[in-house]
């Protein structure tokens, strides 16, 4: 039971570290808070049950396919609607108060779209849905492969941010910038950019958490809460810490539903949530302010 409970947390904990990796990014670099994030979770996840439905594609297929149809609607997310609060914002807390209101309409909008398309009901396909066997515990292949393929996702992300010019270019914005451009960085094509590859994370968490979850039109609000508690957690605009706080989230809400009641898990989440704001409110790896 241990074994499962430790697995079961880890493959829950990669997930919610990969969603909250896309939205530290978006919040952390592009200043956007995002409450439609979780709206375009869901929409890759309906994309991959069509796919799956319709063509018999399998998630890694999808993925090919989703991923790229995510960055390419947040770029155009970024450049239609969010572009022009960035141009007016007199500064970073205008531009934050401006991102919320703006993206909580978003969120209703893909939302009552989802629900004409697809209606209310929980969505679901069948895939690897067969049980493997890991030091006795028995645990089913999707979840297996959703955990590997979050922490490659994650852990690739985190390589290539602080191993390549352009991952320094990306932590020069969120660190300073105001004085990006001093050394001939483009701050808005910057923020553009980590915007998209925001919503690019969020497509590609989707499609991961299809595979072994059921999800509705309405699941969305739900996955944004979590990220945005994980890119507290763990420091805003901090990759290591989104994956870090993300894996303690998961295993916390399983063990807690597993051993003591599952009545309590959101309890457990935001008990942790508000203790650490008390204790360390710039996040488990934010430098604190001076």
């Amino acid at each position: 039971m241990l074994m499962t409970a430790l697995i079961a947390g880890l493959v829950l904990g990669g997930t919610y570290a990969l969603v909250a990796m896309g939205l530290t990014l978006q919040y952390g670099i592009a200043r956007i808070m995002n409450l439609a994030y979780g709206e375009t979770m869901i929409t890759a996840a309906f994309a991959a049950f069509i796919l799956q439905s319709a063509l018999g594609l399998n998630p890694i297929a999808d993925l090919l396919l989703i991923v790229p149809g995510g960055f390419l609607l947040s770029w155009a997310i970024y450049a239609l609607m969010m572009r022009p609060l960035v141009t007016r914002s007199r500064d970073r807390g205008a531009l934050e108060i401006d991102s919320i209101l703006a993206t909580f309409g978003l969120l209703f909008v893909i939302q009552g779209v989802l629900l004409v398309i697809f209606g209310a009901n929980y969505m679901s396909y069948s895939y690897l849905n067969v049980p493997v066997s890991i030091l006795g515990a028995n645990v089913a292949a999707n979840r297996l492969l959703a955990l590997v393929l979050a922490l490659a996702i994650g852990v690739t992300l985190y390589l290539l941010m602080t191993r390549t010019r352009w991952g320094t270019t990306i932590r020069a914005v969120a660190v300073a910038p105001q004085s990006a451009p001093l050394v001939g960085i483009d701050v808005n094509r910057t923020a553009r950019f980590a915007f998209a590859l925001g919503g690019a994370l969020a497509a590609a968490g989707g499609v991961v958490i299809s595979m072994y979850q059921t999800f509705t039109a309405t699941s969305g609000v739900v996955f944004t809460m979590k990220a945005l508690i994980v890119v507290i957690m763990g420091g805003v605009g901090n990759l290591l810490g989104a994956l870090s706080a993300g894996l303690i989230l998961g295993m916390v809400e399983t063990f807690v539903a597993t051993y003591v009641d599952p009545g309590l898990t959101l309890a457990a989440t935001y008990g942790i949530f508000l203790a650490l704001l008390l204790w360390r409110p710039q996040g488990l790896f934010g430098k604190a302010a001076r």
